[in-house]
């Protein structure tokens, strides 16, 4: 009985050990970070762990002693006492000094961590379902970040990349060696905003507005996830920040301000049926395509589907009025604040004319412009 358990543990064993070999990574901590606060958060992290091990390997090393040296086989009588002052003054004094040394590291890092004072960036981190927007209060950069991970990788019609599922077609950029305020909330539902190695993971709440900061040493890429249970797609939310050199950081600022520019620009022009259908797709696609399918079927009831739907065919200011300011107490969100006017002339031509709802509508940016108005 004896040699089956022990060939069985030796088993178990191996067969661990087998696995930690061949996994691709099987780390059990947490990450050290890049940032000073991330090192602090670590090595608080370790040095707290480290003091529970030798209390742990004190405590239960006195107790196994105990049994093991006093065990009544051995002819061990109990002792009989009662209020010993001196043992209630050590249990009493030793943990409070115990407490007192992990709380100072402790306290010094969540000061530093609060302090979001003396900011040269601020950046407003909005979540919404399921993607994170972006404004640069001061500079009139606004913009959105979806997830752009092929959905070949995702129904595993194709091998999976190294970041799938942590990959952005509109990554947060960032100069290094500044200080950066994230002022965190959310459109809809409660969402949280982390990345690991700044050790920043603050919760998005509608209404609310949560602070934090990060100061990057090097440039490089940093990844993150949405970690609320946001919803149906909580997990193709992702967070991809790209430090660079100032003069980089400079050059991209330039370039999104020129680009909201000409997209101001673009609204005053005419596009083609085709055009629009071009443009359409790609928009439906990042933004819609995730509740009502890529082909408009939809997953009803909760999603309703869009191909020879009431909205999409029936008359066009019905479905201005669903797109624009989305519908109350629904998953259907207020698009109206979350693309421009000519991303939202384009989707709503698509929908009217893909699937075979072939409408021939062509819903022009002056027409979001002039709904908007009314």
């Amino acid at each position: 009985m004896r040699s089956r358990l022990v060939y069985r543990a030796l088993s178990l064993l191996l067969s661990a050990i087998y696995a930690a070999d061949v996994s691709a990574e099987y780390g059990l901590n947490m990450p050290r970070g890049v940032t000073e606060v991330s090192q602090s958060v670590y090595d608080l992290h370790m040095t707290i762990f480290w003091i529970c091990v030798v209390i742990g390997v004190v405590v239960f090393g006195v107790m196994f002693y105990s049994i093991f040296k006093h065990r009544k086989s051995k002819g061990a009588v109990a002792s009989q006492f009662h209020e010993s002052t001196t043992v209630e003054v050590l249990w009493t004094i030793v943990p409070a000094i115990i407490l007192v040394a992990m709380a100072w590291p402790a306290t010094t890092t969540l000061i530093q961590m609060y302090d979001t004072s003396d900011s040269d960036v601020d950046i407003k981190v909005t979540g919404y379902q399921w993607k994170w927007r972006y404004e640069y209060l001061g500079e009139g950069v606004d913009f959105f970040s979806n997830l752009s991970t092929p959905k070949e990788e995702i129904y595993n019609t194709k091998a999976k990349n190294e970041n799938y599922l942590l990959e952005v077609d509109n990554e947060l950029v960032v100069p290094i060696n500044k200080k950066i305020r994230f002022l965190i909330t959310a459109n809809d539902v409660i969402h949280s905003w982390w990345v690991p190695d700044f050790a920043v993971k603050k919760d998005a709440i509608p209404g609310f507005i949560n602070e934090s900061w990060t100061r990057i040493p090097e440039p490089g890429i940093y990844r993150g996830q949405c970690t609320e249970l946001c919803g149906k797609d909580h997990g193709f939310m992702p967070v991809v920040v790209r430090a660079v050199e100032q003069e980089e950081y400079d050059a991209w600022l330039l370039a999104k301000q020129e680009e909201a520019k000409a997209a101001a620009e673009l609204a005053k022009l005419t596009f083609t049926l085709e055009e629009q259908m071009k443009r359409g797709e790609e928009v439906y696609n990042t933004n819609c395509a995730a509740c009502h399918q890529a082909n408009g079927a939809g997953i009803p009831p909760a999603f309703p589907a869009l191909k020879g739907s009431e909205i999409a065919v029936g008359p066009v200011e019905k479905h201005l009025e669903v797109v624009v300011n989305g519908v109350q107490g629904t998953a259907m969100q207020a698009y109206g604040s979350q693309l421009n006017d000519v991303d939202m002339a384009a989707v709503i031509t698509y929908e009217r004319n893909a699937w075979g709802n072939d409408t021939g509508d062509n819903i022009s940016a002056k027409d979001i412009v002039e709904y908007k108005q009314k």
